[in-house]
């Protein structure tokens, strides 16, 4: 299993995507893929992980392949649709391109169905386009004080100046912004933003802080402020 990150759908979080796949080249392709994207990814290899990780912690999206080692993907989502609650939307990916397969995967309740091989530019309109018919519409931008940050555009500027920002630090300062004004600890930053197991040293965390205070926070007022013992918080300050 691996964790991560990414853009805005429930408050106070990212878009959760749980990546189904017995192959480990096309998983790792998908995850590292929509995490650049701006979602929050964790894998699974079989059915039997994907109905586990899918109860543990609910995603807002199951990718999930129809051809598995042990259950088909038929069958995980007919045990997802068995749990109480609102069913998670499923948009299958699979090298199985037969008409009836596609009836049969929409009819348990699949929201979309992608044959394999796919381009990865649509795949990631198709699960916008899910999660907006489910969830309602994302923010496109998010604003704290004067500093700007472009979600679609993967842009950063703060009063009109450009900042240029890794892939780390924008994921970073996007989930800052995403929860400005509530308190997020160092545990949950690693959840979402480093989106694997980085071995729990949360100085990485510090690290990459210090990178953003010098990018996106050196003048007026600062923004991104500590709360000592628990993690950060991004706002702006009292007058």
């Amino acid at each position: 299993m691996d964790d991560g990150e990414a853009a805005v759908i429930r408050p106070g979080g990212a878009e959760r995507l749980l990546v189904v796949d017995d192959e480990a080249t096309v998983r790792e392709l998908l995850s590292a893929t929509l995490r650049f994207a701006g979602f929050s990814v964790a894998s699974a290899s079989t059915g039997a992980e994907a109905v586990a990780a899918a109860t543990r912690e609910p995603p807002d999206l199951v990718l999930l392949d129809v051809m598995l080692p042990d259950l088909d993907g038929f069958e995980v989502v007919r045990q997802l649709r068995d749990r109480p609650g609102h069913p998670v939307p499923v948009l299958f990916l699979t090298a199985r391109d037969r008409q009836a397969d596609k009836v049969t995967g929409l009819s348990l309740g699949a929201d979309d169905y992608v044959t394999k091989p796919f381009d990865l530019e649509e795949l990631i309109a198709r699960i916008r386009a899910i999660l907006r018919r489910t969830y309602g519409v994302p923010a496109a931008r998010l604003t704290v004080g004067d500093l700007e940050l472009d979600v679609e555009g993967h842009q950063v500027t703060r009063a009109g100046r450009a900042i240029r920002l890794s892939a780390t630090e924008f994921r970073l300062l996007h989930y800052l912004m995403q929860n400005a004004g509530h308190v997020v600890s160092k545990a949950q930053i690693l959840d979402r933003v480093w989106a694997y197991d980085f071995g729990g040293d949360a100085s990485i965390v510090d690290t990459y802080i210090s990178y953003l205070r010098r990018k996106a926070d050196t003048g007026e007022p600062k923004l991104i402020q500590t709360v000592h013992g628990i993690g950060y918080v991004m706002r702006e300050p009292r007058r």
